[in-house]
């Protein structure tokens, strides 16, 4: 990924907290056709590695776990706030009126050797924990356990886990930082005028670069 230095987040915490929030990862391999990629969630387990472990699960009619590469390397795209931004937010519009439009977001990269496992207790420990972490934010949060332990027990047999060590993590933090400070004043004003769960969440990450 092509990244400015400007533009590079080297923070592993906010790097790492960005999957935490956003887990829906785009996961692309090689496989002996060509690429695959998939959209699956992911949780991440900070404690192992340099940068940490990427676990996850897919259906075991999807013939990615038979047919990913163990010789090169996978790529997990982790999307953030994203949003255009129009130039008619910049106040430098009116006094020099050399401005265009552009795109602000925040991305993680995650490279890595996968691996499938098939052990029934790893994939219901994966169940368990990816449920707790997505339900965190519920007023009563669903468990595993609130459904049949057969039932479970199917389904699990259904997929097969997928676990990625990350051998390199990079974020981009796009957010305005070669703009005049005026035009980046008004992009945070802009997006937050627009008043969308994303484009306050991104008001936020360019408020906190200037910062």
């Amino acid at each position: 990924m092509y990244i400015p230095p400007y533009h590079a987040e080297t923070d592993l915490d906010t790097v790492q907290s960005l999957i935490d929030a956003q887990p829906l990862g785009a996961w692309v391999t090689l496989s002996p056709d060509g690429l695959i990629a998939n959209h699956i969630p992911f949780i991440l387990d900070r404690s192992r590695g340099e940068f940490g472990v990427l676990r996850a699960h897919v259906s075991r009619a999807n013939t990615v776990w038979q047919r990913f590469s163990t010789e090169q390397d996978s790529l997990v795209m982790f999307q953030g706030p994203q949003s255009y931004i129009t130039p008619s937010w910049y106040p430098t519009r009116l006094s020099e009126g050399k401005v265009v439009p552009t795109w602000n977001y925040a991305v993680v990269h995650a490279h890595g050797r996968p691996r499938a496992i098939e052990d029934p207790r790893w994939i219901l420990q994966l169940l368990k924990d990816l449920t707790e972490h997505s339900e965190a934010g519920q007023a009563m949060p669903w468990k595993v356990a609130d459904a049949p332990q057969e039932f479970i027990e199917r389904l699990a047999r259904a997929v097969v886990g997928i676990e990625i060590p990350i051998t390199k993590l990079q974020g981009k933090w796009k957010l305005s930082q070669d703009e005049a400070m005026p035009d980046r004043l008004g992009t945070v004003a802009g997006l937050a005028a627009l008043g969308d769960a994303n484009s306050l969440a991104l008001a936020r990450l360019v408020e906190e670069q200037i910062k």
